[in-house]
């Protein structure tokens, strides 16, 4: 895929801009050329993919325009099928939990790539008869042999792939003790009924869409074990779009499950597959054991919340980053003015001021924040005077470049060192408001496209490992928080949220995925939703934009063009990608609600 650093020595843009009107004014027509250019290389390169079945350019951008729109509930997902048994369960008088479980369900057939049982989740709930905002840990953890050289070989690092494709990178699966916690809890139908629509299509077949088929042709099938080749390669031809797929042993798996609760996944046969899956992986063996499976517990967190204008923003805490990044973010744009309604959308000077501060909040958040039981993360990362302090770091002028982290309230406790992290694009989501008002977000993962590639129980298993720190210490000899260790949970981009209205009740249920660019994605749909007042489709289909760290990040396509142009005059370093979100919102708004389906997936948002 074309990158903008790829361009660099062709359109050198090594003048800092704003120190002479003509300097802007050729830097303006360089990048104008770049993005011609690059936007019809791009054009050209997916015209040509399109023989080679590229998994993006097929799937991107379906038609989706309007709002979904219902009185009673709704659901939002990254598939047709698991919006459709989630609508269900809800019309059957069921829970946002309910419905979530149902959807995660199909999820984990139909779009086996993104997420599913032998992965992990985070929740946050809202209870609306108790007025209770509760989040959920089910993220997977590192067997109880990790240690932090899990990932050396010959006294070096490992090949990113090979880790991936190795029961290294296995976690043990924290998704099916998640469900069953979240609807002990807030549950109304029975466990076994929430099954019901995943083992029908697993047993009777369901169409393959565009999106897997050509993600399946993208990677081929060296990238998956025996079991994963004979069911997504059948006689040694990729399915495609169109046929029908069956899976007998993920309905059995289901059935199990149903029958007898967590328990069926954690102890028994399917325990015993995923410990077998995992230690016969290629490249190298896992030692993942069913000591390591009995013992993994969910935990429930701390929401991390904020005040962010008229409204409440909350989101989930470490291990994951999502919500402090998001709510850092957030926090240091409130000093701004980013501009109202959606006449100010987009603006050259909104979008430098928001990617400015998400230079900061990635800063601390790459400097700050891993497993809370095993790392002293400090408690002042959303401080209101801390934040203040950092705001004053932001020229609304120019870009800033070199973001570093700063010393929040109780950074003394964090003797860590800078991080070493590498991060994939993956993972799902879904939004629920039931008809009693109760609302899940819930980000869902196998962390990398089809995870580990290792099947079990007719379901893959994921790479999740390799969301830690290969390199256990830094440059200076000090140890990085983010390193492997036995029981620990890798650090996480993912960031469900739920957003309250000035009157306390839900506004806005959200989440993304996208590895470490979720946060991204989150942010410019919050800023869609309350700034300038998008309905949900429409903020959820607004461009992809924003900043980790150095560059300014834009999603690829004519619409970049006026962005890329906007941000010359800043400094900023524009480097253009497909930022292929999954955002799903579901927005409570005059008495109704509204859905919205990200169109660069496969989903929709379905009501009543």
């Amino acid at each position: 895929m074309p990158n903008y650093a790829e361009f660099s020595e062709i359109f050198p843009l090594s003048e800092r801009p704003g120190r002479a009107v003509r300097g802007r004014a050729i830097r303006a027509l360089q990048v104008a050329v770049a993005c011609l250019f690059l936007i019809l290389a791009t054009s050209s390169f997916a015209a040509a993919q399109r023989t080679q079945d590229s998994p993006e350019t097929a799937t991107g951008n379906a038609s989706k325009t309007a709002a979904a729109i219902a009185s009673q509930a709704m659901i939002s997902s990254a598939s047709v099928l698991a919006s459709e048994a989630g609508r269900d369960v809800l019309r059957a008088g069921g829970s946002a939990v309910d419905a979530a479980i149902a959807a995660q369900l199909v999820l984990g057939l139909v779009e086996p790539q993104s997420s599913g049982l032998g992965g992990g989740a985070f929740i946050v709930h809202w209870d609306e008869g108790r007025k209770a905002l509760t989040s959920y840990d089910g993220r997977e953890t590192a067997p109880a042999a990790a240690k932090p050289d899990r990932f050396f070989k010959d006294g070096k690092p490992m090949r990113f792939d090979k880790a991936v494709q190795s029961g290294l990178s296995v976690g043990v699966p924290g998704v099916v003790r998640l469900m069953e916690t979240a609807h002990k809890a807030h549950g109304k139908l029975p466990w076994a009924d929430l099954f019901k629509p995943a083992i029908k299509l697993a047993k009777n077949g369901f169409t393959v869409t565009p999106r897997l088929s050509l993600l399946l042709k993208w990677v081929g099938p060296s990238v998956f074990d025996d079991n994963a080749r004979r069911y997504f390669f059948p006689g040694g031809r990729s399915v495609s779009s169109g046929d029908v797929l069956i899976n007998p042993d993920y309905a059995a798996t289901l059935e199990r499950l149903a029958a007898n609760g967590a328990q069926g996944f954690y102890d028994g046969p399917v325990a015993a597959a995923i410990v077998a899956a995992s230690a016969k992986a290629p490249n190298a063996a896992g030692d993942m054991t069913a000591a390591d499976l009995r013992g993994y517990a969910v935990k429930e967190r701390v929401p991390v919340c904020i005040g962010y204008r008229v409204y409440k923003v909350c989101g989930m805490g470490p291990p994951s980053s999502g919500g402090v990044t998001v709510a850092q973010t957030l926090e240091l744009i409130e000093g701004f003015d980013i501009g109202s309604g959606p006449g100010a959308a987009m603006s050259g000077k909104a979008l430098h001021l928001i990617a400015e501060a998400e230079k900061l909040a990635y800063a601390d958040r790459d400097r700050y924040i891993a497993d809370p039981d095993f790392v002293a993360v400090p408690a002042g990362l959303t401080d209101d005077s801390y934040l203040s302090q950092r705001r004053g770091l932001i020229n609304p002028d120019a870009a800033m470049t070199d973001a570093r982290p700063g010393e929040p309230p109780g950074w003394e406790k964090h003797a860590f060192g800078a991080d070493a992290t590498l991060e994939r694009a993956g993972t799902s989501h879904l939004s629920v408001i039931d008809a009693e008002g109760n609302a899940v977000s819930m980000t869902t993962t196998i962390e990398g496209a089809f995870g580990s590639g290792l099947f079990a129980g007719g379901f893959l298993l994921n790479n999740q490992l390799t969301d830690f720190s290969f390199t256990p210490s830094d440059k200076s000899g000090a140890a990085i928080a983010n390193r492997v260790e036995a029981g620990k949970r890798p650090r996480s981009s993912m960031a469900p949220t739920i957003v309250f209205g000035p009157d306390g009740k839900i506004f806005a249920v959200l989440g993304s995925p996208g590895g470490p660019s979720i946060i991204l994605y989150v942010v410019k749909s919050l800023v869609a939703l309350l700034d300038w007042q998008y309905d949900a489709q429409a903020a959820t289909a607004l461009i992809n934009f924003g900043s980790q760290g150095k560059s300014f990040q834009l999603e690829i396509g004519w619409r970049a063009i006026g962005p890329a142009l906007s941000m010359v005059g800043y400094g900023q370093n524009v480097d253009f990608g497909l930022m292929n979100s999954g955002t799903h919102i579901v927005v409570r708004r005059d008495g109704k609600l509204e859905g919205g389906a990200d169109p660069r997936r496969e989903g929709a948002a379905l009501g009543f």
